[in-house]
């Protein structure tokens, strides 16, 4: 990706540099995560994000590049555990694991509870 306004902690509210922000790190991560047991799902399967351990190692400038990839390290029964890295032109950006579990859509979605944040309705503006 490139990093753009809307990436930077500035934007995303978990700092005041604009720099690419660290949630937004985080996310590429989980991109390259889904990305990468994408195919190997059944009809109607997902995967939902379990938990995450970060670094966030330098910082990348908007209008810079950053990729990410993601490793499939561990298969415990649903959940899936990957190592993930970050890399710009000048190297390592971030790295650590993301673990995510295996649900069907339709029952995942059907515990949503109406007026949830997960519903589709906006938090409320800090």
């Amino acid at each position: 990706m490139i990093v753009s306004e809307g990436d930077t902690a500035i934007a995303l509210r978990s700092g005041d540099v604009p720099v690419l922000g660290t949630p937004r790190l985080v996310a590429l991560c989980e991109e390259a995560a889904c990305a990468a047991v994408d195919a190997q799902l059944s009809e109607g399967e997902t995967t939902v994000g379990n938990s995450v351990q970060f670094n966030h190692l330098s910082p990348t400038p908007v209008g810079g590049g950053v990729s990410a990839e993601a490793t499939l390290e561990r298969i415990e029964g649903r959940r899936l555990t990957f190592t993930v890295s970050a890399r710009d032109p000048a190297g390592l950006v971030g790295a650590g694991r993301v673990s995510r579990v295996v649900v069907d859509r339709d029952r995942f979605l059907a515990k949503v509870r109406p007026g949830s944040t997960s519903a589709g309705t906006q938090p409320p503006d800090r």
